[in-house]
């Protein structure tokens, strides 16, 4: 593979993974700030918030044609 084309691909790889972690930290900041009357222990919620910020932020490619 082409050495430029591989530190595209790793600056592409640290710019989403860093935009993973801005919204996973606003979203955990703001669960924190308004608090959470959950049962479920903080581990768990940063769990969810880290999923939900990767479902925002990470462009999902699909293999394959949709047939309806």
């Amino acid at each position: 593979m082409n050495p430029l084309i591989e530190t595209q691909e790793l600056a592409r790889r640290f710019n989403q993974d860093e935009a993973v972690w801005q919204v996973f930290e606003d979203k955990r900041a703001l669960r924190q700030l308004l608090g959470s009357g959950t049962p479920l222990s903080e581990h768990i919620l940063d769990y969810l918030d880290w999923q939900a910020a990767e479902r925002e932020c990470r462009a999902v490619s699909a293999v394959g044609l949709f047939h309806p």
